[in-house]
């Protein structure tokens, strides 16, 4: 079931980086979230795509939003990823694919890749209604990054 703007966003819980539950709902209590799925660490476009949202935390923080990567890596790839790109938020291993087949994000083959992430970009207010959504069918495009920061501006 696709998860679209106006909607309520799935709760979920998964583990960090350094395997520790991180809970959606536990994370808009302190505003809103940019829930960024992506289809691998180490990958170029996801480096750039996450290094982006990094190196764009004091726009973030101006109106309290945070950063969660959600990609089907396993914690262990996620730490060493997380720690190569000093990256600023948590990463999370959807490692069972459940949140990411809860969006409606997860690809079926991608060049032979078997159920990984679509690049997939959700911005939920902290009442944890989704105010914007792009999902990209092509691995290789990035978000708009412009668009996230409008819908977060307009919260």
């Amino acid at each position: 079931m696709s998860i679209d703007v106006g909607a309520k966003a799935p709760d979920f819980e998964l583990p960090n980086e350094d395997r520790e539950p991180v809970k959606l709902s536990e994370q808009l209590k302190s505003g809103p979230v940019v829930l960024a799925f992506f289809p691998a660490a180490f990958s170029s476009v996801c480096t750039t795509e996450m290094c982006k949202f990094r190196d764009s935390a004091s726009d973030l923080n101006k109106v309290g939003a945070k950063v969660l990567g959600v990609s089907v890596d396993t914690f262990f790839a996620l730490k060493a990823w997380k720690d190569a790109e000093k990256l600023n938020f948590p990463l999370l291993s959807d490692f069972n694919k459940t949140v990411t087949a809860q969006y409606d994000v997860l690809n079926p083959d991608m060049i032979g890749l078997k159920g990984i992430a679509k690049r997939s970009v959700f911005v939920i207010d902290k009442t944890g209604v989704v105010r914007h959504k792009e999902v990209l069918e092509d691995a290789r495009n990035e978000p708009d990054y412009g668009k996230v920061k409008q819908a977060l501006a307009s919260l």
